[in-house]
């Protein structure tokens, strides 16, 4: 094959890869063939096959999002062992692209397959991470990142060589995902988890008091807070028009009155000792000037007031989150959307591995004289911290 000048050929090698194929570039310059440099050959080949494991799972994570946006595992998990005409006529489907997703499904280990009977069946126990009724554990949730992130893939690699950013509005599905994700991180541990992470705040929510989130997105959170806690006042604040629409029309199918949400700005705030808890559920990194956000939410609080702010459970050092399980999908989640549309509104690019150090740092610069950093059992990908 020849590109531009440039000829690549295919060659077997007898530099310890016997029965392989290298590539190799030729120019008239340069002719040099990589396998024949002395490499640790057992080394190569775990990292080969690890490249290989990791493209079939990306593409297998791709195949995991259709799975759950088309309700397929939803329909499967209802089913006794099926056959592919009977799958997709239970969940609404064509027949040919059901079969051909049920490969991949099968081969990447996910549904399993009678070869006689042309059966498939999903095991409950993958199930259990897979659907809807399994939430907050529904993994396939996550999975719809991939795809989101990968429609601005062109304009991203655009950014590595002229900086910029990707503006917010062209990552089209961004709330709708970010809803369930919600759903999932914050509101399901709401009562159990969350609210006892500050002594007494069920009791004063209880009694009434005025709530503030910031990054309200599609208002799951204060909607439901709304609905458990009537005596209270709650509001949300959002840069994005969509999503303070999604968040209005979810307070007024449920009727409430006692919740606002508006399109603001974080960074202008303008208010002063207004509210006794303000909330920033994975929103703060995402900021374009997040020091001023957080000296305004300070500036915010009545005295006595708490600032609670769930953001991405990592280090500020990248060898410190070696052995994060989920920090690879953090990174790339931040690279492709956190970072660059701070950065495409001239902002600092915090990022959504920021870290704990720089985080606490920044919350004591905006005056939090006390920082609390807390996990929980519900969420394995956030810190949860109180600052007063």
């Amino acid at each position: 094959m020849s590109s531009d000048g440039l000829e690549f050929s295919r060659s077997s090698t007898d530099c310890g890869f016997p029965g392989r194929f290298v590539f190799f570039l030729e120019t008239e310059e340069l002719k040099m063939c990589m396998a024949c440099k002395t490499i640790n050959e057992e080394r190569a080949e775990e990292f080969a096959g690890r490249l290989l494991e990791l493209v079939n799972g990306g593409a297998i994570t791709l195949m995991i999002s259709v799975g759950h946006r088309t309700g397929l595992f939803d329909a499967m998990a209802a089913m006794e062992p099926s056959t592919s005409e009977e799958i997709a006529q239970g969940a609404g489907l064509n027949e040919r692209y059901v079969r051909e997703w049920l490969g991949a499904m099968v081969t990447g280990g996910i549904v399993e397959c009678d070869g006689d009977r042309k059966t498939y069946h999903l095991p409950t126990e993958h199930a259990a991470f897979l659907t809807r009724s399994s939430s907050p554990d529904n993994l396939a949730v996550t999975a719809q990142f991939l795809p989101l992130l990968s429609s601005v893939e062109d304009e991203i690699v655009d950014c590595f060589h002229e900086g910029g950013g990707v503006h917010y509005g062209r990552y089209g599905r961004f709330h709708e995902i970010m809803a369930e994700e919600s759903a999932q991180s914050v509101v399901a541990g709401i009562e159990e988890h969350v609210l006892p992470l500050i002594p007494g705040l069920a009791e004063r929510l209880e009694r009434g008091i005025e709530v503030l989130d910031i990054g309200c997105g599609s208002g799951r959170a204060m909607n439901w807070m709304a609905q458990r806690f009537p005596r209270s006042r709650f509001c949300g604040y959002d840069f994005s028009e969509e999503a303070i629409g999604n968040a209005l029309r979810e307070r007024n199918r449920l009727g409430l009155e006692n919740v606002e949400f508006r399109v603001r700005d974080a960074a202008q705030l303008g208010e002063t000792d207004r509210f006794d808890l303000i909330t920033a559920f994975d929103a703060i990194h995402d900021q374009a000037k997040p020091a001023d956000v957080l000296a305004g939410i300070r500036r915010a609080l009545r005295p006595g007031g708490v600032f609670l702010m769930q953001d991405i459970k990592g280090s500020s050092e990248h060898h410190r989150n070696v052995g994060n399980p989920i920090a690879p999908l953090l990174y790339t989640i931040s690279c492709m959307h956190c970072m660059t549309v701070s950065l495409a509104n001239d902002g600092a690019g915090l990022g959504a591995m920021w870290g704990r150090e720089l985080a606490e740092s920044m919350l004591r610069e905006a005056g939090f004289d006390s920082v609390e950093v807390n996990e929980l059992p519900h969420d394995i990908q956030n810190y949860w911290y109180v600052a007063r």
